[in-house]
């Protein structure tokens, strides 16, 4: 049940169609008021998923994030503008979701997310999205967010591929489909391989969907399901995922406990993340 009071005439008219909506309606959009969303990365995932969660009015988004913007990430990275370039990503991000919802509160973590301080951060959010691209970041958001009990929509993007799955603690966490990273330097990362800016679009689109679905508690969320994404065929392709009883992190007996060591559990020196802050996108 929410616990914002009835909807002002101005939520009404700027959330009406989402009020007309059955599977929304005024308790489902003041439940969204009420609701904390983390999203790791202000680039090209984590821009259209706060843009989109802003305009649906999720009441209160985190963005964390510690890098500045650069021309190059104009090509794909809706939170940003030419003017913005040389001002920190989550400044950029501030003035940009203003002009688009000025109720929102934006919460700004403005360093590196690390072992240190990830429960940290997410104890007061009610959903996690992953959108860095770098493994060691990737294994870190999943074994927090599953430590700390929240449920993780998570995408990734290179080239022209993307794909798009939600993780809800009891049901399976990305270690059950990938327990360990690959060899470094096997996947390139988007810096060095590149990928399409309108596909960081789409995907970050659909994250977005599911973290409103996860948050209302409707529709069918991607739990058990990743959804993979070829744009160049323009190929949708479902793949069904399942717990795995021998998962290090959440099978029947664990062996990853507490946060580790990322960077040494990927193969890679200890380093600041890549070009946006937590590598994202």
């Amino acid at each position: 049940m929410s616990t914002t009071p009835m909807l002002t005439p101005e939520q009404v008219k700027r959330y009406s169609r989402h009020i007309i909506m059955p599977q929304i309606g005024s308790q489902g959009q003041r439940k969204l008021i009420d609701s904390k969303v983390l999203v790791i990365g202000a680039g090209g995932l984590g821009g259209p998923v706060a843009l989109y969660l802003a305009l649906a009015g999720v009441g209160t988004i985190g963005l964390v994030d510690f890098d500045v913007v650069d021309l190059s990430n104009l090509q794909r990275q809706v939170l940003h503008n030419s003017e913005t370039i040389g001002l920190s990503k989550l400044e950029s991000a501030r003035q940009t979701l203003a002009r688009y919802n000025p109720n929102v509160n934006l919460i700004s973590h403005e360093f590196a997310i690390n072992s240190d301080n990830a429960m940290e951060i997410m104890k007061d959010y009610d959903v996690i999205v992953n959108g860095a691209d770098n493994f060691a970041t990737r294994y870190l958001v999943n074994d927090a967010a599953y430590l700390s009990g929240k449920p993780l929509v998570d995408g990734s993007i290179l080239i022209f591929d993307g794909q798009v799955t939600t993780y809800k603690p009891g049901t399976g966490c990305y270690r059950c489909i990938f327990p360990e990273p690959p060899p470094p330097g096997m996947v390139p990362s988007c810096a060095e391989a590149g990928v399409l800016g309108a596909l960081t679009g789409t995907i970050g689109s659909l994250q977005a969907t599911e973290v409103v679905k996860v948050l209302l508690g409707v529709g069918e969320p991607l739990i058990g399901r990743l959804l993979l994404i070829d744009a160049l065929s323009m190929e949708f392709r479902m793949v069904k995922t399942r717990h795995d009883p021998a998962c290090p992190l959440c099978g029947s007996n664990p062996t990853v406990t507490e946060l580790i060591d990322y960077e040494i559990f990927c193969g890679l020196a200890p380093a600041r993340n890549s070009e946006d802050g937590v590598a994202a996108g």
